[in-house]
């Protein structure tokens, strides 16, 4: 028999339940907009009522979850800096090379195209001199950068890939897929098109085959030959 208490509690659990989802799809909503500004009017430009009118929400809730701009711009930063590192965060000496840069190359291409907005306000700000990230970068981001090159330097010791510069292997691989984010208006231009899922898809098994292989690493293992294969010329 459920007591009168049991029920309160019930009540009250589903509340946070729903409080805790409508908390969640406000900040999406407002992140997503802060996005659209940021990217279309700069960090200048960009307003909080802006952001708000976008996301369909009071400027009073989006200054509930964000005292200030700031706050919402470095949330906007930080928030592709964690999408991008996700994929190699947890990769050890003991995993295999081939498969964990495939998947980080893989990964951050996909976020370049599901994320296009977020790497270009992210490519801005360091064009702009990273004044917002400064720190972030020189503590945080520097401290995970270099614990990534401490595993691929592990994995070069064990002669598992030629001895490249760890740091400048990272480097080419955020560059070449931020690429395809931060310059779509020169990639759309040049191909006379937008590219599609199957193209980014195609774009990136021939850069995974490129980096591995300029690495000394076997790429037959970590490539989808049915891509590899749509981009052979027909005889």
């Amino acid at each position: 028999m459920i007591k009168k208490q049991d029920g309160v509690a019930l009540n009250a659990n589903t509340k946070s339940k729903k409080d805790s989802r409508i908390r969640r799809q406000n900040i999406e909503a407002i992140i997503r907009a802060a996005e659209d500004e940021f990217v279309s009017h700069g960090y200048k430009g960009a307003t909080i009522q802006a952001v708000a009118d976008k996301a369909g929400l009071p400027k009073a809730n989006v200054l509930y979850y964000f005292k200030r701009k700031a706050d919402l711009y470095y949330e906007v930063l930080a928030g592709i800096l964690d999408l991008w590192n996700s994929s190699f965060d947890h990769v050890t000496a003991d995993d295999d090379p081939a498969e964990a840069i495939a998947n980080y190359i893989r990964s951050k291409m996909e976020l370049s195209r599901l994320y296009p907005k977020a790497s270009k306000i992210y490519a801005s700000e360091i064009i702009h001199g990273a004044p917002y990230l400064s720190q972030y970068l020189k503590q945080t981001h520097a401290d995970w950068t270099n614990q990534r090159a401490k595993v691929i330097q592990n994995w070069i010791d064990q002669g598992r890939m030629k001895a490249i510069d760890p740091h400048h292997l990272l480097f080419l691989i955020w560059g070449a897929t931020q690429h395809y984010a931060d310059f779509s208006a020169q990639t759309s231009k040049v191909l006379g098109h937008e590219m599609d899922q199957t193209e980014f898809e195609l774009a990136t098994e021939m850069m995974i085959e490129i980096i591995l292989s300029g690495c000394g690493i076997e790429t037959s293992h970590v490539l989808n030959n049915t891509l590899i294969k749509k981009r052979e010329p027909e005889c």
